[in-house]
């Protein structure tokens, strides 16, 4: 009977793993980080409402078996690259030292396909970023997984994320052998492998692209 704590649980990922954890036997209390209080309750949650660029003010509440790090914006809702950065790399880093100094015995971070510190593209390039600053902390178990583009109902809509959703029905079933962890793949399907991976004593870092997360779960 563990503790989890879950950064970004109004988000895609980590909406469907606080669900999956609230019904886990695994599991006695899920502490979720939040900026506004969710419209939820249940016997073993509870909300912290977090202001993240003072996350050093609330270390007392991040402290359990594993942390999720679900965090995650988009350059339409963050324009500011600034910003942007702080929400995908700043955040996560600054919980996983938090997380090392609690003694919490994993850590576990909702990537990307493609992250790469060497890469021109911000996004990718940040989430490299973010991946490599995170293996220098020093965690006990790192676990980062990659999914490729993600499916799943989002409570904001996507115009843009609405017409890949629609071309990867067509295109998934052409991307096999070497390809398919190109396929897209359903926020549930990452959140269940999140979990199940949380189940096993490991240590070391560990790296899953898509089509290894979907093998998990």
């Amino acid at each position: 009977m563990a503790k989890a704590i879950i950064a970004g649980a109004s988000g895609l990922v980590g909406d469907h793993l606080l669900g999956v954890l609230l019904q886990s036997a695994a599991y006695k209390d899920v502490t979720i980080l939040v900026r506004q209080e969710l419209p939820l309750r249940h016997v073993k949650l509870k909300q912290v409402l977090v202001d993240f660029d003072r996350l050093s003010e609330y270390e007392n509440e991040i402290n359990g078996h594993a942390l999720f790090s679900c965090l995650g914006s988009t350059r339409k809702k963050t324009p500011d690259l600034s910003v942007y950065r702080k929400i995908d790399h700043d955040y996560p880093l600054q919980l996983a030292r938090i997380a090392l100094k609690n003694g919490i015995q994993q850590y576990h971070l909702v990537s990307s396909m493609g992250a790469n510190a060497a890469s021109s593209n911000f996004y990718t390039k940040m989430k490299g970023e973010t991946e490599n600053d995170l293996k220098d902390v020093g965690l006990n178990c790192l676990h980062i997984y990659r999914p490729a583009l993600l499916t799943g109902n989002r409570t904001e809509k996507r115009a843009g994320e609405r017409f890949l959703f629609a071309l990867s029905k067509l295109i998934d079933p052409l991307l096999i052998g070497r390809l398919r962890k190109y396929r897209s793949i359903a926020a549930a399907i990452v959140a269940k492998a999140m979990y199940k991976q949380s189940l096993i004593k490991q240590e070391g870092v560990f790296i899953h692209p898509s089509d290894e997360i979907k093998e998990i779960a």
